[in-house]
């Protein structure tokens, strides 16, 4: 058999699974949604304190998210989010943007993914692991129907 003819048939097998999965078997609740709202935040990763501010964020499901992210330590601090596949460096005294869709509901912990050390605060002795907060999506989106 050519092998082209074996590559075009898996590649239409792949393509009609997709189209099945995404019309029939995905949830409405699971669907991709954009909600046209931008959410702006800003999170200071304070200085000598091991810590972000605020601690927690909460956004809907579907916003754009833009993150404004300060670091105000004479040394490098890393924010990270991995379920939404966010990692970026911050230099010392520096400020990044973070910015991405907010597709999945749950809590999700963002955190200094760059080891910064340790001391003693106002709130106690502190690490490089307590430099932790959430982001909390809730949905907005009913999924439930009115039968007629």
């Amino acid at each position: 058999m050519n092998t082209y003819i074996v590559i075009l048939s898996i590649s239409i097998l792949i393509i009609a699974g997709g189209i099945l999965y995404r019309n029939f078997i995905l949830s409405e609740g699971d669907l991709p949604v954009e909600t046209g709202v931008i959410r702006e935040f800003t999170i200071i990763a304070e200085k000598n304190k091991w810590a972000f501010k605020p601690e927690e964020i909460e956004i809907d499901r579907g916003d754009k998210v833009v993150l404004t992210i300060i670091n105000e330590d004479a040394y490098d601090h890393g924010f990270a989010i991995d379920a939404l596949g966010i990692s970026q460096r911050m230099p010392a005294n520096s400020t990044i943007k973070v910015d991405f869709i907010a597709s999945q509901l749950g809590d999700f912990q963002y955190y200094c993914s760059v080891p910064c050390g340790e001391g003693d605060t106002d709130r106690g002795h502190r690490t490089h692991f307590d430099m932790i907060g959430t982001l909390r999506v809730r949905n907005i989106v009913s999924t439930s129907t009115t039968l007629q």
